[in-house]
């Protein structure tokens, strides 16, 4: 498809367009409530130095996904449960940042590799196969649209709980148990959130491209802003343009939805990166005293 073509659908072809995007619903409300609460939880990532546990955290959620295809069960349960595993492992295994990123470097290839023989083991369409390694513009179906929009519904309320001692113990650990904050159990519930709004990711953008959603957006924010509001609000906002713009894009091109995404996502933190270098190397020199 040339460039004429994408313009005839997505202009010369409004009534086409929009009967694709009602098709496809779906999965842009599934894909805005990921892009919002992945760029929220995506700051404590950030924060933590946990974006190699992201990647880790989903291919196991790929293993339990490609498990529940091969055995007839509903994928996104399938997601949600290797998502879980791994992100409760991790936590409670990792405690201290070494010991972590072993545990990680065990699990990816586990999981991948659990993933891959699951797949090869499925008899019925390649498409399914190849949307949970790299997305789906009609992966949600109608079905599944009311459990990821409650899992976000939960993930969100769970980073409002916690936000405060989970800023507090990303920012000074050491501080935070000083202090009295469990920090223990705050971790953990932060690795379970964080195994759930990955579930949802999977089933979105796929296993290998999860990052883009996780990461990216709260990378780009910390380039632009500080503050303990500006920057989740920026992180959000970027998920959100990222995750609706590359679905809307998606439907006039014969891509898969997860190009589109992930170069969206790129180009805000090429900017954001521009922008924040721009600022610091024209920044006032203070006045010495």
């Amino acid at each position: 498809m040339n460039w004429n073509d994408i313009g005839d659908a997505m202009f010369g072809g409004l009534p086409v367009y929009g009967q694709i995007l009602a098709l496809v619903s779906n999965s842009v409300w599934a894909g805005a409530v990921l892009g919002l609460v992945g760029g929220l939880i995506g700051v404590f990532v950030i924060q933590r130095d946990m974006a190699f546990a992201v990647h880790g955290i989903s291919e196991l959620s790929f293993a339990g996904a490609a498990a529940a295809l091969l055995l007839g069960f509903d994928v996104v349960t399938g997601s949600i449960f290797g998502s879980l595993i791994a992100a409760a492992l991790i936590g409670w295994l990792g405690a201290r940042a070494r010991e972590r990123n072993s545990i990680i470097g065990v699990l990816m290839p586990f999981g991948l590799g659990l993933g891959i023989l699951f797949l090869s083991l499925y008899s019925g369409r390649s498409a399914n196969r190849f949307s949970l390694l790299t997305g789906q513009i009609v992966s949600v179906q109608s079905g599944q649209l009311g459990w990821l929009i409650a899992i976000g519904a939960l993930v969100l309320v769970g980073l409002i709980i916690v936000w405060r001692p989970l800023r507090f113990d990303s920012l000074d650990p050491q501080a935070a148990a000083a202090r009295g904050v469990p920090t223990t159990a705050v971790s953990l519930t932060f690795m379970l959130l964080l195994g759930l709004i990955v579930a949802v990711a999977v089933h979105i953008i796929g296993a290998l491209l999860v990052m883009a959603l996780v990461v990216t957006p709260a990378a780009a924010a910390m380039r632009v802003a500080t503050g303990p509001i500006m920057v989740p609000v920026l992180s959000a906002v970027f998920g959100f343009v990222s995750a609706v713009g590359g679905i809307l894009l998606a439907i006039a091109g014969t891509l898969p939805v997860s190009p589109y995404i992930t170069t969206i996502s790129f180009v805000i933190y090429l900017v954001c990166r521009g922008i924040g270098s721009r600022r610091g190397r024209f920044a006032p020199v203070p006045e010495s005293a």
